[in-house]
């Protein structure tokens, strides 16, 4: 391991060894550091103008001395020291500071986002002699909103008991965690997100769906946290203060991940896993994941793979800290970055590969469009926002089981049915995978041979979920991807699903305003006038009955 971290230059060759030398010195367990390597600290540091840092573990040895400048020093990558929930890093920082300078903001964003066991820094007296000692240590519990807590001590008080101290913390996170440890297999995760908008309710109804998405793939959602910007920062969205909260509210609530609503780009995936020292999401990792565990046919497969792979494959141009460990790499160039070029080789080679096979899926989806168009039945398609009712819709109109429940994509695999109204006019009707606002780019070009079974529809029957709160949102989503489709031109029939959650009132202005028909797609008796609409709407189109 490189012995000294920072810029040697200009340093003598005797200053040099001497800093070599600390690497044979220990520190007993119960010492913030000893007197003695204080002083030395502090002498080195004096001379040569610079502050000095040290790195000492737990067992008290040190691991990295630091040069910095006269104002700060840079604390290296410490990625190879992998933190649990509920633990520390496992090092302590020691550095000197000139001017008689109390832990500075730098120190303390240090302590927090690394999760150091300890951040402490020796003020050198005009002498170049160790004079008062500031430490910080994370506070677990605080009520106040301070997620530390700092003591002054002089040189002589470096017997701190400092190992119990850091277990004392250890013990508080430790107890924190026994209260969420009931399924140790689920994912536990903070939702944020970052919004420039001057209210923050349209922040407020994504992380109500981004809720909702981690619901639906197992996720226990512990809290949510939304912070307003003027501008986005370009490296983590927020804020290193915000960063710092999220960070203990990580540690108090044994956090496992964190979901952003915003899709993050790959320098931003990893300034945040450096930086955070846990799983990073996006709202697109979420949904790509769920439709992962949801598809069941084999077309379903592929095309949620080649829309894995889409995401992947620019996240794999950066050797961020995950590929390192994947890759076991050694530093900048050499085998790592080989090997990680394999990888981005061997993901383009597979995209081509399922680019291919989804070619042959929708040629045989084709070909049974022809067929279908032989017997000339109509086709009926149900769409609508994710978990607005279309499958239970389609199960009552048809007397069908297709799966549902109340979780959004219940439904990625398109269902077809026959469905034959009172009057001998038979049609075909289609449910579809549910739509949502933002539908990541990946899953709209991997999923458009799904998509191009409603090129073929008759009628289209948009399923509105009056009850949600934010249904006008939805509906927008909806008619901007079929747009985006280029189905506008299909006829479309709203229909106002949920009604017997809606006080009369209200439903009267919906249904005014949108020109649809009220519903409660469990009950067949509130259909009539749907089925009515629908075969008159058949009958406009001079299908044969």
């Amino acid at each position: 391991m490189k012995k000294i971290f920072g810029n040697i230059a200009g340093l003598k060759a005797n200053q040099i060894k001497k800093l070599e030398r600390l690497y044979r010195r220990r520190v007993p367990v119960e010492f913030l550091v000893t007197p003695e390597l204080a002083r030395e600290i502090c002498d080195l540091s004096f001379k040569i103008k610079r502050q000095v840092g040290i790195l000492v573990n737990r067992l008290g040895r040190i691991d990295y001395i630091i040069v910095g400048d006269h104002q700060q020093i840079f604390i290296p990558d410490l990625s190879d020291y992998r933190t649990y929930p509920g633990r520390l890093k496992g090092l302590r920082c020691i550095h000197t500071h000139f001017d008689n300078e109390p832990l500075t903001r730098d120190d303390i964003t240090d302590l927090l986002l690394l999760k150091l066991d300890i951040m402490a820094t020796v003020n050198i007296s005009e002498e170049g002699r160790p004079a008062i000692v500031h430490i910080g240590h994370i506070l677990p519990n605080s009520t106040d909103g301070n997620f530390y807590r700092i003591q002054t001590l002089r040189s002589e008080q470096l017997n701190i008991g400092c190992l119990d101290l850091i277990n004392a913390v250890e013990d508080e996170l430790a107890h924190a965690r026994t209260l969420y440890e009931a399924d140790k297999n689920r994912e536990r995760a903070l939702l944020v997100s970052i919004t420039t908008d001057s209210s923050v309710h349209k922040a407020e109804e994504g992380l109500d769906e981004l809720r909702e998405l981690a619901r639906t793939s197992g996720i226990e959602v512990v809290e949510t946290v939304i912070q307003r910007r003027k501008r986005i920062d370009p490296r983590f969205l927020m804020g290193l203060g915000k960063l710092q909260e999220i960070i203990i509210i990580a540690l108090q609530n044994a956090v496992t991940m964190i979901i952003f609503d915003q899709e993050l780009n790959p320098s931003q995936t990893r300034s945040l896993t450096d930086k955070i020292d846990l799983k990073v999401i996006d709202r697109t990792q979420l949904i790509l994941d769920i439709f992962a565990q949801r598809a069941q046919t084999r077309e379903g497969k592929l095309q949620v793979e080649l829309a894995q792979l889409k995401y992947l494959l620019p996240h794999l141009v950066i050797k961020n800290r995950a590929m390192s460990r994947l890759t076991g790499g050694i530093g900048g160039r050499g085998p790592g970055e080989t090997k990680l070029e394999i990888n981005r080789r061997r993901v383009r080679d597979r995209i081509a590969r399922l680019e291919k096979e989804v070619s042959r899926v929708k040629k045989q989806r084709r070909q049974q469009k022809a067929r279908r168009n032989k017997k000339g039945l109509p086709i009926i398609s149900i769409v609508g926002y994710t978990n607005a009712g279309k499958s239970t819709l389609l199960n009552t109109l048809t007397k069908s089981k297709v799966i549902t429940e109340n979780r959004l994509f219940a439904t990625l695999d398109p269902a077809s049915r026959r469905l034959k109204f009172p009057r001998d006019v038979e049609v075909i009707l289609t449910d579809t995978v549910g739509f949502i606002k933002d539908l990541p780019k990946e899953l709209m070009v991997a999923f458009r041979a799904t998509m191009e079974e409603l090129e073929s529809a008759d009628l289209l029957l948009h399923v509105i979920d009056i009850s949600n709160p934010y249904y006008n949102d939805h509906i927008e989503s909806v008619e901007k991807i079929l747009v985006s489709l280029k189905l506008e031109h299909i006829p479309v029939i709203n229909v106002l699903n949920k009604k017997d959650l809606v006080d009369n009132e209200t439903l009267l202005n919906i249904k005014s305003r949108l020109d649809g028909i009220p519903i409660t797609a469990k009950s067949d008796s509130t259909l009539t006038s749907l089925i009515n609409k629908m075969q008159a709407a058949v009958k406009q189109r001079a299908f044969p009955v």
